[in-house]
């Protein structure tokens, strides 16, 4: 049997699940007030929102992610809600940890579940799933990617003529 040569530059599944699980236990809350993640979970919800996309790759408001969080709980979760979440000014307002599963599933996000996770002393790994559909989002991006090359590419012969 013919064994495939690996670059040894590349790392395994192992290596990558050593490396995370030691960047995990270093960022544990061990000093006191350390584990006051607001203004941390606050930014990185602010980006699961910023950066929300439905599994073809579109963007989605806040007022579409407020839906579809509303959908995976079965109570309403508004606009408002998520705005007051974010706000620093909304300091009282917190984001329930049992929303956090809906929101990730919403946005396709991954930011805020990494802040409790790292600062839980944890690791968290995308299921199946979710790399498919940031593979397909790769893909996606490519090929908007190539289609402005060509476009440039056009436009340059025209212009050399």
């Amino acid at each position: 049997m013919k064994t495939k040569k690996t670059d040894p530059r590349q790392l395994t599944i192992y290596d990558i699940l050593k490396n995370a699980e030691a960047a995990a236990s270093q960022a544990t809350c061990l000093r006191p007030g350390s584990c006051d993640i607001d203004a941390e979970l606050r930014a990185a919800l602010f980006g699961d929102l910023k950066y929300a996309r439905n599994s073809a790759g579109r963007d989605l408001s806040r007022y579409e992610v407020a839906g579809l969080m509303s959908e995976l709980v079965g109570h309403e979760i508004t606009c408002a809600m998520l705005n007051n979440w974010t706000a620093d000014s909304h300091r009282e307002h917190k984001l329930p940890a049992l929303y956090i599963p809906a929101l990730c599933q919403a946005t396709g996000g991954r930011r805020t579940i990494e802040v409790l996770t790292r600062h839980s002393g944890l690791f968290a790994l995308p299921g199946p799933e979710a790399l498919r559909a940031e593979i397909r989002r790769m893909d996606e991006q490519i090929k908007r990617t190539q289609a402005e090359k060509r476009k440039r590419e056009i436009l340059l012969g025209e212009v050399d003529r």
